[in-house]
Parts: structure tokens; C-alpha cells; sequence
């Protein structure tokens, strides 16, 4: 028999068996020892069903890599084996990580740099997240699930939030076919026994999304709940997380969230998902990212563990607006990942237009932060993408996918233009993106002037477009520009400007 292989950053498992006395998804332990003679990494490894356990690994480092498992268990105790880890494929970049803890450190300037607002994959590729939110799509029927992924395969979207519980809240009450725990709504749930055939779907899924390159952000806890499991005991959430992060933390592509609307709990003190966090950390040897959402009040996301701000508009009118203040606050990455969905729905969060989810969008990565979309038309039929996924009906889809097209082609260092006294009276009204002197990318949002006047850095000369982030065209204007100027804007709304330097 030939070398096991596994590409860089997927995943190898070995599946082992051993007892079936007792309960061992409790009573045992299993680790194993990785090495490839000059690394090594201890994985945790998890019980599936029918005397079968498994350890799994993703290996960061090409070549040949041995293993040896521990356990208490003496059918497990001792087991080893080999593989060899090959390079990485087109399109695999490994995790999602934090910029400035990918980068060499000498480079790391953690202050005055967009460095500790960005985030890249392992590899060092770029990565700007543009989020949706599909809650309970894996508790939905197969049907449902294949039409969400075919969905996915044709829409811009490089992360999506999504919950392990099912969800129960206004158009969405029915009960999925399988949990993670054995048991029913009738009957109730066993929660010392975890469920394979659900968490087999779970990877499925997970690893669907990865080929599609997505971001599964895996919501943890949350308060909608009729079942019975946002409110288990502490014990219980332990056993839980732990169990759940042990066998899903070697997925490259998942995230982190410890809750969806965690203040909607009230029952968890703060020193509760503190203890997660640790918990979750424990049993991720690869530290993927983590976060917290909030309802109304935000965690304190200066909190050490948490990597990047994962946060609800706070306000009515105050939605992407304070990306500003978040990262000023906070001075980590800032994900508004429920800035209000397009749709129809009777909740003032679910029924904006098209365009007004396209302008948040707009405003929130002009402003330096990320933001994850969602769609909530209730007269489309039975399926709602923000819950259950399916298809997608909103006219902002194309033109999330049209920004994302545009700051693809921002340079990595540029940042939020700041107001000083000497650029105040021109800017004050808008939003810019800038490197200097050599690039500028101005937002006017729901504004229509019929012409902007700029001054340009003396001494350089520039090419200037027109974007219309509704419409979707970039107007090259055909002049060279220089000193002080005047723009035609044509008095219409979500007008953006491109300013590249000559050189």
C-alpha cells in the first residue's frame, strides 16, 4: 500500500476503534501526537458512534508527518501511522487569520496601518470578507440545503453565519429532521450523546462550502430556542463546545462564534462565555478566528481572545455609520454582520430595499470594516435566505458582488481618509479611501450633487472614473486632471469616484 497523501491545509483522519461501554463520548479521552520531525502538534481527538473514534489533523507543513495515539482506552492507546502532506492546490490558501499575525514581524506595524484591521489567509493571500446570513440552512431538508449551495456557487459571497441549533422565531418554527443531541421535540433530548449522522451532514456541508471558498462562521449558541438547548446548564454548554470544537476545528475554513445575540440569554453571565472562549481555544489547536454577537449591548471586544468585532447595528439610522468608532474603539477588524437585510418582512431590520442594503455595504467598507448581507421576502414563498436559505430574490446581491469587483483593485494599504483641518471643507460630506497620494476612492451614498470640486496633490496628475455602485458602470472620463477641478456627478445617488495617479 502506498503513502497516505493529504494535501496542504485539508484534512487526514484516522479512525480508530474502540469501546462501546459506558458513555465515551464522556468517559473517553484521545489524543494524538503529530511530528514531522521537527514540529509536532497534540490534536484532541472525538467519538462518533458504534465503537468508532477519530483523530484528525490538518497539516500546515508539507511532507511526512507520523502520528501516536493516547487514550485511556486501551483498544485506542498507541495506535499510529503516517501520511505525507502535499503542497497546496490552486485556490487553497489555508485559514483565515488576522494580517498582523500572518506577516513577518518585522513588518507588523500595529499602529497608524491598516494591518490590524485586515485580515489574510495563512498563505498570505488577501482576504476582505463579504458575509451572508443563512441561520438554520443545515437543519432544512436536503432539497432545501443542495438549492442553498447552488445558490452560494453563483452569488459573491465569501462567508456565511450559520448555526448548529435550529432555529425558532417568526416564519420559522418547524422542527428539522435530525439535532445534534439523540432525541426529539416530543420525546426530548439526550444530551450526553451526540448525533453522527447530523454532524456528518455538518461536515458535509462545511466542506461543501470550503470548495465554493466560503468562511462557515459557526454560531455556537443562541437564544432561539424552543428546544430546550439555549438553556443548558454550564456543564452542559462545556460538554457541548467542547466536544463540537474538537471535531470541527480541523475544517480550515471555519470560524468562531461563540453566540448569535448573546445578551438575548441573560441566564449566561459574562463570566460564562468567558470560560467558553477558553474552552473553545483549549480544543482548537489552530486558533481559528473568534467573536461574539451582540443584540443591544456589544461584548467588550477588547477582550484578549477575541480576534475581530462581530457586531448588530446598534440604532435605527446608525448602521455602518459606526464602523468608524468601532475600529477606533476597539482597534481590531469590524464585521457588521446584521446591518439590516433586503426584504418585505414587517421587522423594521428586514425590510430594506435594494439599495439601501447596497449603500451600508458601501458606507461600511469605505469606512475600513466588512459587512454580511441578508435577505428576509416573506412573499417569495416558505424559504427566507437569512434562516433558512434556498434562493435569492434582492436586487443587492449583483451589487455587493460589483463592490467586491471594486475593492479588489483598492491597494492593500490604503485607508479611511481622516479629516484634518487642512482637507475638512472638501471631505467633511463623504467617504474616502486613500494610499497617499497615488490612489482616492470617494462614496457619496443616498447624496446626488450635480458636481464635486477637488484639489488635487500638487504636482501629480491623475485619472479619474465614475462608478455607479447602482447601475454597475465605470465611466473612464477622458481628460487628465491636475490641481484644482470640478467632477460632473449628474445629481445622482450611490455615485462613487476613482482617482488613480499618473506615474
Amino acid at each position: 500500500m502506498g503513502s497516505i497523501l493529504v494535501e496542504k491545509y485539508k484534512i487526514f483522519e484516522a479512525e480508530l476503534t474502540g469501546t462501546e461501554t459506558g458513555n465515551p463520548f464522556k468517559d473517553v479521552e484521545v489524543t494524538a501526537d503529530f511530528s514531522n520531525g521537527t514540529e509536532k502538534l497534540t490534536v484532541k481527538g472525538f467519538y462518533k458512534e458504534n465503537g468508532k473514534y477519530a483523530v484528525r489533523f490538518m497539516p500546515q507543513t508539507e511532507g511526512t508527518w507520523s502520528y501516536t495515539v493516547h487514550s485511556n482506552d486501551t483498544q485506542l492507546d498507541g495506535a499510529a501511522g503516517e501520511f505525507t502532506c502535499t503542497s497546496a492546490q490552486e485556490g487553497n490558501h489555508g485559514r483565515v487569520c488576522l494580517k498582523k499575525d500572518v506577516l513577518p514581524k518585522k513588518e507588523v506595524n500595529f499602529y497608524e496601518t491598516e494591518d490590524e484591521f485586515q485580515f489574510t489567509y495563512e498563505d498570505g493571500t488577501r482576504f476582505q470578507p463579504f458575509g451572508t446570513t443563512c441561520y438554520a440552512w443545515i437543519n432544512q431538508s436536503e432539497e432545501v440545503q443542495e438549492q442553498t449551495l447552488k445558490t452560494l456557487a453563483e452569488a459573491p459571497f465569501n462567508k456565511i453565519r450559520m448555526c448548529i441549533f435550529p432555529k425558532f422565531y417568526t416564519y420559522n418554527t418547524t422542527d428539522p429532521e435530525r439535532y445534534a443531541f439523540h432525541g426529539n421535540a416530543t420525546d426530548g433530548f439526550d444530551l450526553e450523546h451526540f448525533d453522527n449522522v447530523f454532524f456528518e451532514n455538518l461536515e458535509k456541508r462545511i466542506s461543501q462550502l470550503d470548495d465554493l471558498g466560503i468562511e462557515a462562521d459557526i454560531i455556537l449558541l443562541h437564544p432561539y430556542d424552543r428546544w430546550g438547548f439555549s438553556k443548558m446548564t454550564k456543564e452542559q454548554d462545556i460538554f457541548y463546545l467542547t466536544y463540537v470544537v474538537r471535531r470541527l476545528s480541523h475544517f480550515k475554513n471555519v470560524w468562531w462564534s461563540l453566540a448569535n445575540e448573546y445578551d438575548l440569554m441573560p441566564w449566561k453571565p459574562v463570566q460564562d462565555w468567558e470560560t467558553y472562549a477558553k474552552v473553545v481555544m483549549e480544543n482548537d489547536p489552530y486558533g481559528h478566528l473568534r467573536s461574539i454577537h451582540n443584540c443591544i449591548p456589544l461584548y467588550d471586544h477588547n477582550r484578549p481572545w477575541i480576534t475581530h468585532v462581530s457586531v448588530q447595528r446598534v440604532d435605527v439610522y446608525k448602521t455602518a455609520e459606526m464602523v468608524t468608532d468601532w475600529r477606533n474603539q476597539y482597534r481590531k477588524p469590524v464585521i457588521v454582520d446584521e446591518v439590516g437585510y433586503e426584504g418585505d418582512m414587517d421587522f423594521g431590520w428586514g425590510n430594506l430595499t435594494g439599495e439601501e442594503e447596497t449603500r451600508r455595504f458601501w458606507e461600511g467598507c469605505m469606512r475600513g470594516g466588512y459587512l454580511s448581507h441578508g435577505e428576509t421576502f416573506v412573499e417569495k414563498g416558505d424559504q427566507i435566505w437569512w434562516s433558512h436559505g434556498g434562493k435569492l430574490y434582492g436586487e443587492s446581491v449583483s451589487r455587493i458582488g460589483f463592490l467586491k469587483d471594486i475593492l479588489a483593485e483598492v491597494p492593500e494599504d490604503a485607508e479611511p481618509l481622516k479629516l484634518t483641518p487642512e482637507n475638512h471643507e472638501a471631505n467633511w460630506d463623504s467617504v474616502c479611501l486613500h494610499d497617499g497620494d497615488g490612489f482616492f476612492l470617494y462614496y457619496y451614498g443616498f447624496s446626488r450633487p450635480m458636481y464635486r470640486n477637488y484639489e488635487l496633490p500638487e504636482g501629480k496628475k491623475y485619472k479619474l472614473e465614475l462608478i455607479d455602485t447602482w447601475n454597475m458602470t465605470v465611466e473612464e472620463l477622458p481628460e487628465t486632471y491636475e490641481g484644482k477641478i470640478r467632477i460632473r456627478m449628474g445629481a445622482r445617488q450611490y455615485m462613487a469616484v476613482r482617482m488613480k495617479e499618473i506615474k
